[in-house]
């Protein structure tokens, strides 16, 4: 079955602000995304999976009342959740077991006020 949902947009205020922020919680460098005025930064991908940016502009803006978006935590949604809050976010909830079919699932805040979910797979 394909994905529903294949990409996401993560508003920001700052760009500089947030690449920093989401190279320390990806452990990745977020490069700008070429011939977009410095509005677009991309997140680490591979083509044809779902994936997302780091977006700046009239119509993206920054909050935790909107959409939450879930990264992948390759395993460790507690570590992901700790280089958030090293990196000037903030833990938001606790990182839970929800059950076989969803998995572990954990929130922060980012560096531009947005609630990000981090997301582990169901063991088996």
């Amino acid at each position: 079955m394909d994905n529903t949902i294949v990409w996401a947009d993560i508003p920001v205020a700052d760009m500089d602000r947030a690449r920093k922020f989401y190279g320390a919680v990806l452990e990745a460098e977020i490069p700008l995304m070429d011939g977009a005025n410095g509005d677009v930064a991309l997140l680490p991908m591979e083509r044809g999976t779902v994936s997302g940016d780091l977006v700046k502009g009239e119509h993206a803006k920054p909050g935790a009342g909107g959409i939450t978006v879930y990264l992948d935590s390759k395993g460790d949604p507690e570590g992901m959740v700790g280089r958030a809050v090293a990196a000037g976010g903030q833990a938001a909830m606790p990182v839970s077991d929800m059950g076989e079919m969803v998995g572990f699932i954990g929130h922060f805040i980012d560096s531009e006020g947005n609630r990000i979910g981090v997301h582990k797979p169901p063991q088996g």
